[in-house]
């Protein structure tokens, strides 16, 4: 009976995940004071994990969610960007004043 509940323990289960998954994304939407859970819950869902896969796998693993990181922080960052006005003003000028030249 001790040995299924230690097997039980060790195993990833969704819960596992879906903590973590939770956490990062408060700490991404920018309430920082689910970064212990993150951090808990990361460590444990890491533990785990290492227990489960060989370093290869490991490695790979956080690897691909190191990617996958980089292109959500960075269409985070477009998404930022898209909807802000600039001034064409200043290439209108520039464009006026050439074509003068030019004629």
């Amino acid at each position: 009976m001790e040995a299924q509940i230690e097997q039980q323990l060790e195993k990833i289960l969704p819960e596992d995940l879906a903590r973590t998954f939770e956490s990062a994304y408060h700490v991404f939407q920018g309430n920082h004071d689910h970064m212990d859970d993150l951090l808990k819950n990361g460590g444990i869902l890491l533990r785990k994990a290492t227990r489960n896969f060989t370093p290869t796998q490991m490695i790979l693993g956080i690897a691909a969610l190191a990617a996958v990181a980089v292109v959500l922080i960075n269409r985070a960052t477009d998404d930022d960007h898209e909807g802000e006005a600039h001034d064409v003003s200043k290439d209108d000028n520039k464009r006026q004043l050439g074509d003068k030249d030019k004629k």
